[in-house]
């Protein structure tokens, strides 16, 4: 049972959910601007994507694209916090 929620992509798909719901929260109560939510939440969103990818046995280049694509939003939230 565990296995198998774990084989279909559920864990992951759970873990969106979660991050969709602090996403919607910070909006909401804290106000942030999309731009600053996407920097925080967006890396972690891609990375989560491609474990979903890899527990459902995609093909390499569905796990490899979402891990580099979550670089460059990483780095825009660096860069924000640096400025300040």
């Amino acid at each position: 049972m565990i296995a198998g929620f774990f084989a279909s992509g559920h864990a992951a798909d759970l873990i969106l959910i979660v991050l969709l719901g602090e996403a919607l929260w910070l909006r909401a109560a804290r106000r942030w601007n999309c731009r600053a939510i996407l920097g925080l939440l967006g890396p972690a969103a891609l990375m989560i994507l491609g474990l979903r990818a890899a527990l459902t046995g995609a093909d390499w280049w569905w796990i490899a694209l979402p891990l580099a694509a979550s670089l460059p939003l990483h780095l825009m939230d660096l860069r924000g916090r640096l400025r300040g």
